[in-house]
């Protein structure tokens, strides 16, 4: 890598022996990895692996699932929650706190999002 730095807020890289539209074609689709420690981040930015395993929470502390994976949408990211595979926006209007160090994220989330049937009793 000759060159790393941010444009628009994303990363714009220049690499050895890419040097015109053509060479930079080549490498479309191509995997780029970061060593997680050259990564920094917002305070409020994490990691897919970070959110992944942690216990979404409601706000008096009652467990509601575990984050099963974490899909990037083109409105909000979106929490992949329990065996049902339910989706929780990560937005936030429902995330109000994430603790990655104790894998816990409480949410305020309104009724039949994660049980459709808890919706038609409301």
């Amino acid at each position: 890598m000759r060159s790393l730095r941010r444009h628009q807020g994303r990363p714009l890289v220049a690499f050895d022996g890419v040097d015109d539209v053509d060479a930079a074609q080549a490498l479309v689709g191509a995997t780029l990895s970061v060593a997680r420690d050259a990564v920094t981040m917002a305070a409020d930015e994490y990691f897919d692996d970070d959110l992944i395993g942690c216990q979404l929470v409601d706000e008096d502390g009652t467990a509601l699932g575990t984050v099963r994976a974490v899909e990037h949408h083109g409105a909000q990211d979106v929490l992949v929650v329990g065996e049902r595979r339910a989706m929780v926006p990560l937005v936030r209007a429902f995330v109000r706190a994430i603790d990655v160090d104790a894998k816990r994220i409480t949410v305020a989330l309104p009724p039949g999002l994660l049980d459709p049937a808890a919706a038609e009793e409301a």
